[in-house]
């Protein structure tokens, strides 16, 4: 049944509410961020100029693209069990994308990434005016920053007390989450003796998972009020960690054979740096002796004997070359089928998890085309 029903929603386009204007969703989440951050940079323009530029950087690292999923999922955990106008909450929505530039700013300081949607990530920027060290540390206060900023625009959301005290709980639950998950996310590069499978996938629903979809939901659930049903917040817990994980793992699949021109980070990071993702671990299980000797020689967390610090570095050296052979080995061993296996089965529980909830239609419908657009798509 739930299969079908992903069939079904495949052949339509997720439903987009427009507000009381003539726009989207989408159009009302980028007005809003666009509006509250160009008052921002008046107010540190104010203070001394070079405040102001600080703020345009950050303005343009919000507003530079991205999928907007988070903002997406918690519009439809909300409107499961409202109709009422957007306007009161899109602050409230809005500033999940706030909280999410401050999550992407840090990671790539932590990764040393180069890139980011396609453009130069924010301490690469900072570094062209006062080199890498001024570039980190500028990084870092942006998406500082940002966090800040997002909790004065949840503020602004003129909603009941009661309300704000629920939407605040989720909230500082997801950000708790989504450190305690980037946290461990960089001992499995430095230190991946006993890793597993399961921890994997618990570095997934923690890091990813919770702040992504299941969170949002719960997020959303909450600006509706707190007579919300339980049943239904069960149900977003459900789905939200199955899509969540699920999307991690196509994640971890794009970040070793996804196309940079479209993905926007370069190919093989996560095997330079030897992360010990579920696919690496997996095609570690089902290696034969010869295939796992070349996977130790490139991909495991001690090649070479270096550090994580060494490997961020580049000193481990690896080629395209390299990451092309250890990309085909991991294919030959079957660990690409199996987590194009996993994240069908996680889909399809979580569209079950929807079938007995307590949610508008149009809802359900919209949630299932988001589990199949989130865990399906190229970049």
């Amino acid at each position: 049944m739930a299969n079908d029903t992903l069939e079904q929603n495949r052949r339509h386009p997720i439903p987009t509410q427009p507000t009381r204007g003539s726009g989207t969703l989408l159009d009302a989440i980028e007005g809003t961020l666009a509006d509250f951050l160009a008052a921002q940079i008046a107010a540190l323009d104010a203070v001394d100029p070079a405040l102001g530029g600080l703020a345009r950087t950050t303005r343009d690292l919000v507003l530079v693209g991205g999928k907007r999923l988070r903002p997406t999922f918690a519009y439809w955990g909300w409107r499961g069990v409202s109709a009422e106008p957007i306007e009161p909450v899109l602050p409230a929505l809005a500033a999940l994308e706030l909280m999410h530039t401050f999550a992407l700013v840090h990671d790539d300081v932590m990764d040393d990434s180069a890139t980011r949607r396609g453009r130069p990530t924010a301490h690469r920027i900072f570094e062209r005016q006062h080199g890498a060290r001024f570039g980190k540390s500028a990084a870092i206060l942006v998406g500082d920053l940002c966090l800040v900023w997002a909790d004065q625009l949840i503020a602004r959301a003129p909603l009941p007390a009661a309300t704000l005290f629920g939407v605040r709980a989720r909230y500082d639950r997801m950000r708790v989450e989504a450190v305690a998950g980037q946290y461990l996310d960089i001992l499995g590069e430095s230190s991946a003796d006993g890793w597993s499978v399961d921890r994997a996938l618990l570095v997934a629903r923690l890091k990813t998972a919770s702040y992504t979809v299941q969170r949002p939901l719960q997020f959303g659930l909450a600006l509706a009020g707190p007579s919300s049903p339980e049943t239904l917040d069960t149900a977003y817990e459900r789905y939200g960690s199955l899509v969540g994980e699920a999307f991690q793992l196509r994640d971890d699949l794009l970040g070793v054979f996804g196309d940079p021109s479209v993905t926007g980070k370069p190919a093989g990071d996560d095997l330079r740096t030897g992360k010990p993702t579920a696919l690496l671990l997996l095609a570690r299980r089902l290696a034969t002796p010869a295939q796992l000797a070349l996977l130790k020689t490139v991909s495991l967390p001690d090649a070479a004997g270096l550090s994580g610090a060494a490997r961020l570095s580049g000193a481990a050296g690896l080629s395209d070359a390299d990451i092309g052979a250890v990309a085909e080995v991991i294919a030959e061993t079957g660990a690409v089928a199996r987590v194009e296996s996993m994240i069908r089965e996680r889909v399809a529980e979580a569209v079950a998890a929807l079938a007995a909830a307590p949610i508008a239609a149009e809802a359900r419908a919209a949630l299932i085309e988001l589990a199949v657009r989130a865990t399906e798509r190229p970049a």
